[in-house]
């Protein structure tokens, strides 16, 4: 069975879809040195390069208030 759903990042709003379950996950960023994991960037690009998350390049973000925007004014919030 295939795990895949569909997230944003807390902080930053980033859309990716979860490859793996959160307890694999968990454990990764457990793993990471200390420096790395103090950056959700560098979090999240090591998740993404270990293929655990994908980050979605569809120019949406999330704002605090829970609602998807374009990543760039003017931009459609459609999927490419």
């Amino acid at each position: 069975m295939t795990y895949r759903r569909d997230l944003y990042a807390k902080y930053g709003g980033v859309h990716f879809v979860q490859l793996a379950p959160a307890q694999d996950i968990n454990q990764f960023v457990r793993s990471l040195p200390e420096e790395k994991r103090d950056s959700l960037f560098e979090v999240l690009q090591a998740l993404h390069n270990a293929g655990l998350i994908e980050v979605q390049q569809d120019h949406q973000i999330l704002d605090a208030h829970g609602e998807i925007h374009p990543a760039h004014p003017g931009a459609s919030s459609e999927p490419q």
